[in-house]
């Protein structure tokens, strides 16, 4: 296959122009290594060679003004901006660079496309003005400054484009205006020929450059363009070519050139993957397919509609392809310490006091920061053991080991005061974790990331020296941002071998045998409607700069391009639809199927559908188990762990076999538990004195006078730090009070009407032994029964429960059911558990009453255990008889049988 930069090499050679004397003007750089690569396929004999140069650079030399970048134009652009705004007016660098920047793009196209500038500002100050609010009379400070804005733009444009020539400076757009003034005198002084190819969309700049350079006989130009696409009138494709087939010049030259090599017969393969993983296992699988085959991957080239797709891409490349180029960079923002510092400006910017728990980990616990610090675990510990929320700098500096105290203080302490101290205090950072890899050779790839993080910081530094409008970490912010999406990571390789990875716009003047393109949706190929100006369309339309529609043709003509001479051709898209794009393929591919100049393969690559029924869990009973329990046996079941066997025997194998406990998060609010514990370790402080008494109204009415106290400090024993003055916390608190208060009134009136309660015991510790022959050891119940009582001569087991329960919820119909469902019988089971061991250790005589007291469900009052006959039946039994405890201890020794039986395993439960 002849690439379009050989016609162009061999068209030169033909007519014997000298190659020493012609100056190649490509629209990219990477053009011209290929340039130089064929060259020797073309010069006989020992020459100088020609200078190759990008447009950009042609254009900046013609100007003879140096580019600024982006950054730094925004900070000249405050400058200037500053000058002619009155000090009272005078916005914040951060507010300022919110609209300076897509007012710079403005200035950019308008200069680019050679537009006068008090022409088009005044139009656009010109239609706010017609705008309904003007037809107020009393204008609000609101609209003034809104019309004061558009009013301003030729003067912002004026003293900024005056400024930076002063400077011998200029953005691009002022670049290429300059560069078109300045042709006259270049023309006159160059004696060489220029050779521009490849090009197809020009600014109004290039194409006067151009056309005067071609006029004078000083260049030739060649066009790359298909005849199916320039004899077609409304193929987008050769849009900007039958616009330049128009010049004056091409009445008395020939148009060079149009080619046929569209309709060349190609195999073109459309494919839907799913998702951004799917289209690169694809690809990769796709490769290893072409590796194998006699064309080999030398000619082919993945191109990357969406560039994000990159790290995807190379994770998906199979280990057999060596040879690889990566023409555009991983960006700088997609590395982890990108995301590190922006957490660290965000916490900052505030100006806390005290840190947030969750910045205060997030920051410690960064990949990066685990190299430099060693305290991170025992400060998380604190944190959680303590239910801090927030701490201060000082907090965190006693807290860490004294080899970290330095890093803690860069980290928190002493931001905000000096912004050239804060930036420096980020290049100490990288400092010190490039200690903490103590020059381990795996860690080069993070060295490189640390280094390129250091230049970036290094120029922020710079920048503020000279300009000092970065005021506070909120602009800081804004400049790191605006620094690190420009900023990537190059990769090396041999541009002119192997797999070539490419973007769309690299791929210009480019030609490949076998062409793989992702992302080819809608909203990525073409880019779609999207306009980051100030200028509207139709005036926009009206002075000749480029809208969304001209950006279409951009991509239709790269994306015809790189298929026009391939011979293998694959589209890959994404069928999934997400929030923003995907699941449309490209209108790009339903114009070949319109066009039918060639047969397309269409294949949709569907995902794998997921298996929906669940494999339960199921662990052995192996001797290690058995001994485990053995010993858990002997300590004591408790019934809490036998209702958490009932509910899922998984559960209860990790929480006591292996001992797995969940991970203690920081309560920021209330939990249900605390608020329990709290409740029953009140009522123990409060009712612990009188066991053995009877209760008199004048004790309960004390009570009632130490809530707040009693309840204030069982939340500084529990609820550790955690703060119980505002917010959530503030209302469970006084939830708490109130189910306190709410309980020893009704215990009041219980009194009152004539009642006799008698305190028996409270928190009382049980522990019995189980008398199981199916099992040669040793098994222990223990337990922590609530409140034992006698009213009216009746003895009551209660079991406080600060939830919401029903008498429903502690009855039972069928016994052989109580080992079976968790939801309908655990509560009826524990608290027969508690009646079982008081009676077996003699604290109670039977028959007694035993049941629970809700603090959420107080107006029911004391919710009694009851047996019922049918699940329908009214005549419910209350009493806890011998019998009772008789079918009791039957179900519990099958239960404690099962857990401890060898040949049943522990199997996963389907919980709701």
């Amino acid at each position: 296959m002849n690439t379009f930069i050989e016609h162009v090499l061999s068209d030169l050679k033909v007519n014997n122009i000298d190659f020493s004397n012609i100056i190649f003007v490509l629209p990219s750089k990477r053009a011209g290594v290929f340039i130089k690569s064929k060259l020797k396929n073309y010069i006989c004999q020992t020459n100088f060679a020609p200078e190759i140069l990008s447009i950009e650079d042609f254009v900046k030399e013609l100007s003879q003004l140096n580019q600024v970048s982006g950054v730094e134009l925004l900070f000249q652009f405050y400058d200037s901006y500053k000058k002619i705004t009155d000090s009272s007016k005078i916005e914040s660098f951060e507010s300022f660079s919110k609209w300076a920047q897509i007012l710079i793009q403005d200035f950019n196209e308008i200069d680019r496309y050679l537009i006068t500038p008090k022409t088009i500002f005044e139009y656009l100050s010109a239609i706010q003005e017609l705008n309904h609010w003007s037809l107020e009379e009393q204008k609000t400070d609101f609209i003034i400054n809104y019309l004061s804005f558009w009013n301003n733009l030729k003067n912002y444009y004026t003293q900024f484009t005056d400024d930076l020539i002063a400077q011998n400076s200029a953005y691009q757009g002022l670049i290429y205006k300059e560069a078109s003034e300045n042709l006259e005198s270049y023309i006159q002084t160059i004696n060489k020929t220029h050779v521009f190819l490849g090009f197809n969309a020009l600014n109004s700049s290039e194409s006067r450059i151009i056309q005067e350079l071609l006029q004078n006989g000083q260049a030739q130009i060649y066009w790359d363009i298909d005849e199916q696409f320039l004899n077609n009138d409304s193929h987008s494709a050769g849009l900007f070519a039958r616009k330049h087939k128009a010049w004056a010049f091409y009445k008395t030259h020939p148009f060079k050139w149009t080619t046929s090599t569209y309709q060349d017969k190609k195999t073109i393969n459309v494919i839907g993957c799913p998702k951004s993983i799917g289209q690169s296992k694809y690809v990769g699988n796709l490769l290893n397919s072409i590796a194998q085959e006699k064309r080999g991957l030398s000619k082919t080239a993945i191109v990357l509609g969406d560039e994000s797709l990159l790290t995807p891409m190379l994770n998906a490349i199979p280990e057999n392809i060596n040879t690889i180029n990566v023409t555009m960079g991983l960006p700088l923002e997609s590395i982890p310490l990108a995301a590190f510092f922006h957490k660290l400006f965000s916490i900052h910017k505030t100006r806390p006091k005290k840190f947030y728990y969750k910045d205060i980990i997030a920051v410690i616990s960064h990949q990066m920061i685990q190299y430099v610090i060693t305290s991170g675990k025992n400060i998380l510990q604190h944190i959680q053991k303590n239910n801090i929320t927030y701490l201060s700098a000082e907090d965190l500096t006693e807290l860490s080991e004294p080899n970290d105290k330095v890093i803690i203080q860069l980290l928190f302490k002493d931001w905000n005061n000096s912004i050239s101290k804060d930036i420096e205090r980020c290049q100490k950072l990288i400092y010190a974790i490039k200690e903490g890899f103590n020059d381990k050779t795996e860690k080069r790839l993070e060295l490189e990331y640390l280094y390129r993080f250091n230049v970036l910081f290094n120029e922020i530094l710079t920048l503020n020296s000279k300009y000092k409008h970065i005021t506070d970490i909120s602009s800081l912010e804004t400049v790191y941002k605006e620094l690190l999406s420009n900023e990537t990571l190059d990769f090396q390789g041999e541009p002119l071998e192997g797999l070539q990875i490419i973007g769309m716009l690299e791929s210009r003047v480019l030609d490949f045998e076998t062409v793989i393109i992702t992302s080819v949706n809608e909203g990525i190929l073409p880019g779609g409607k999207t306009n980051n100006s100030f200028i509207p369309f139709d005036v926009k339309l009206e002075n000749n700069l480029p809208t969304y529609k001209e950006k279409d043709a951009v991509y239709t003509y790269h994306f015809y391009s790189l298929i026009q001479r391939a011979k293998n051709v694959y589209l890959i898209y994404n069928t999934e639809i997400d929030a923003l794009k995907g699941g449309e393929k490209s209108r790009f591919i339903t114009q070949l199927e319109v066009e039918g100049i060639h047969e397309i393969n269409h294949k949709i690559i569907s995902p794998p559908i997921p298996s929906i029924t669940k494999e339960l869990i199921e662990i052995k009973k192996t001797k290690t188990v058995i001994d485990e329990l053995r010993t858990i046996a002997e300590k004591g079941f408790s019934p809490s762990s036998l209702t958490n066997y009932i509910r899922n025997p998984i559960d209860f194998y990790s929480e006591k076999i292996l001992g797995i406990k969940n991970t203690e998060d920081v309560e920021e609010t209330i939990a249900a538990n605390t608020l329990g514990t709290v409740i029953h370790n009140t009522l123990e402080v409060f009712y612990k004195p009188f066991e053995g008494h009877f209760m008199k109204v004048e004790n309960l009415k004390k009570m009632t006078s130490l809530i707040d106290a009693t309840v204030i400090k069982q939340f500084e024993q529990i609820y550790k730090k955690g703060d119980i003055s505002q917010g959530k916390n503030l209302i469970t608190f006084e939830i708490a009070k109130r189910y306190i208060s709410n309980f020893i009134q009704s215990e009041i009136e219980l009194l009152k009407n004539g009642n006799t309660l008698k305190i028996l015991a409270i928190e009382v510790d049980n522990s019995v032994e189980i008398d199981i022959p199916k099992l040669n050891f040793p098994i222990k119940l223990k337990g922590k029964v609530d409140r034992v009582d006698e009213l009216n001569d009746v003895v009551r087991i209660i079991d406080y429960k600060s939830g919401k329960v029903e008498q429903n919820n502690v009855e039972i119909v069928e016994w052989d059911l109580l080992n079976t469902d968790y939801k309908k019988f655990s509560k009826p089971f524990q608290i027969l558990c508690y009646a079982y061991m008081l009676k077996k250790e003699k604290v109670i005589q039977l028959p007694v009453e035993a049941g629970i007291i809700s603090f959420k469900n107080l107006n029911q009052g004391f919710l009694k255990f009851a047996t019922k006959e049918s699940t329908y039946s009214r005549t419910k039994n209350h009493e806890v008889s011998e019998e009772t405890l008789q079918n009791f201890e039957i179900q519990l020794k099958n239960l404690i049988v099962e857990i401890c039986n060898p040949d049943i395993n522990f199997i996963e439960k389907e919980l709701d």
